[in-house]
């Protein structure tokens, strides 16, 4: 450490605990999530994402990569393979697809989404988009519905 910096010439580590956080109920029946942090300027989001057996995450595209390291419960990608606890998934920008909960356990996963998730319909159709300012305000929203302050997880 330099002997000239001070302690307050650092920026604050920012944190949320357990007991702060809330989860977020997602449009999809089986799906919830509890943000952690969204990075400036609409870059992406940090959350844990919990979904219930036999739940599918349907076709979607990303615009960034993704990070995903599950914690518990198994899914099942579009091409066969099985992730299980422990198991981490890296996906480049593009990549495309789709997978489902499989077992008899929900699925939680630490996921870093940088850019955007484009959900798609036939014919590639963009049908929606999750992006950190999607994700806000869902999260403002429901924090709002619960009658408790947002805890502000964004970067400025």
């Amino acid at each position: 450490m330099n002997r000239s910096a001070h302690l307050h010439d650092y920026l604050p580590a920012r944190f949320s605990t357990a007991a702060s956080r809330h989860w977020v109920p997602s449009s999809m029946p089986g799906k919830s999530s509890s943000p952690l942090r969204f990075f400036a300027d609409d870059r992406g989001f940090v959350e844990l994402l919990r979904m219930e057996p036999g739940t599918v995450m349907p076709l979607h595209r990303h615009t960034g990569e993704i990070h995903a390291y599950n914690l518990s419960g198994t899914r099942k990608l579009c091409t066969g393979e099985l992730i299980g606890p422990g198991d981490y998934v890296y996906e480049p920008p593009g990549n495309t697809d789709w997978w489902k909960i499989v077992g008899d356990e929900p699925m939680l996963a630490l996921v870093i989404v940088m850019g955007t998730v484009e959900f798609l319909g036939p014919g590639g159709v963009v049908t929606g988009r999750a992006s950190a300012s999607s994700q806000w305000a869902e999260y403002e929203g429901h924090c709002r519905s619960l009658g408790v302050a947002t805890p502000d997880l964004r970067d400025r």
